[in-house]
């Protein structure tokens, strides 16, 4: 692969306040046979119903936020889009060794991904500056709000950290909605299944801007509730109405999330 570019993201391909980007290089032969090549094979395998591609820009910074229920969501959205998709997924994918390591770092090349390292503090603000240039760049960027995928298949509260880089950027917001993934690609599979086909829903771009400036905690909280309304409407999952978030490990923790704060 040849160029230089960076990106930023979570423990899964999605939206984190904890992640921060490695330098990687861009489009390059792998990337272009996983597009033209593995992606139609794919498309021809499991036949995903695709609706709304004519919502999708042609050209131009885009934010595609969804829904959150397998894996394999951060390849069936690229697969289903209309142009390239990028998003990040952790360096563990991409610093194996060996014939194995070499194998998985091609395949998300392939797909489109880029590695991120887990971080907390500044790194969490390096990785919503490097995802504006992403932006800035004219790249089409899928995230998840909900921040890591939802196992009992409810749809969670949205953090805010899409929000922020729509609102900062100017870039419309894609909702996604994902309908059975989680049956070909449960959690804890480690290889997709045959089963029944996914449906992949495009909405309508969001513009966010009458939220307000990205730097208002409100306007941040009203552009994710709008999104994750549009996110909720495409896939008609049931709401949990808190969080998504790992049970608390010590006092500190639980204090830290009984405390009102904004998610991002």
């Amino acid at each position: 692969m040849n160029s230089d570019a960076t990106e930023p993201k979570s423990d899964e391909p999605g939206d984190s306040e904890h992640d921060t980007v490695e330098t990687v290089p861009g489009i390059g032969l792998t990337y272009v046979v996983g597009r033209w090549v593995l992606a139609p094979l794919a498309r021809m395998l499991y036949r995903p119903r695709i609706e709304g591609r004519e919502n999708f820009p042609r050209k131009g910074a885009v934010i595609l936020a969804s829904n959150h229920l397998s894996f394999i969501d951060s390849f069936v959205i690229p697969m289903a889009a209309p142009r390239p998709v990028r998003f990040l997924a952790k360096s563990s994918y991409f610093d194996g060794t060996g014939f194995r390591g070499w194998l998985s770092r091609e395949f998300f090349y392939a797909a489109g991904a880029f590695p991120v390292r887990r971080g907390a503090g500044q790194a969490a603000l390096d990785a919503l500056d490097q995802q504006k240039k992403m932006l800035d760049a004219g790249w089409s960027t899928a995230l998840y709000p909900e921040g890591t995928r939802s196992l009992d298949g409810r749809l969670y509260k949205g953090r805010t950290g899409v929000a922020f880089l729509a609102l900062q950027t100017g870039a419309p917001v894609i909702p996604v909605g994902l309908i059975g993934t989680s049956e070909i690609m449960p959690v804890g599979a480690k290889f997709p299944r045959l089963r029944p086909r996914v449906t992949v829903r495009f909405g309508a771009p969001l513009d966010l801007s009458h939220h307000g400036s990205a730097d208002s905690g409100r306007a941040r909280r009203g552009a994710t509730d709008e999104i994750m309304a549009a996110i909720h409407a495409l896939s008609g999952q049931e709401l949990a109405g808190t969080y998504n978030e790992a049970p608390p490990q010590n006092a500190v923790e639980r204090i830290k999330q009984a405390l009102p704060h904004e998610r991002r």
